[in-house]
């Protein structure tokens, strides 16, 4: 299966709770760190609710 790399590119101070949460439960601290997940329509919804911030990458 394919893999993602999620990338925060935007600060989260400003952002509803939900979106924090997000966030945290996807791995992101800080603007600039990177994690690796599998690709998994949980996954996608994550991402999708939080896509203004993140930047997303298919590694194969």
């Amino acid at each position: 299966m394919a893999t993602l790399r999620v990338t925060q590119i935007k600060s989260k101070v400003s952002e509803k709770q939900n979106q924090r949460d997000t966030l945290r439960t996807l791995g992101l601290r800080r603007i600039g760190q990177s994690v690796e997940r599998e690709d998994t329509p949980q996954l996608r919804g994550y991402v999708r609710a939080v896509a203004h911030l993140v930047k997303v990458e298919e590694i194969d």
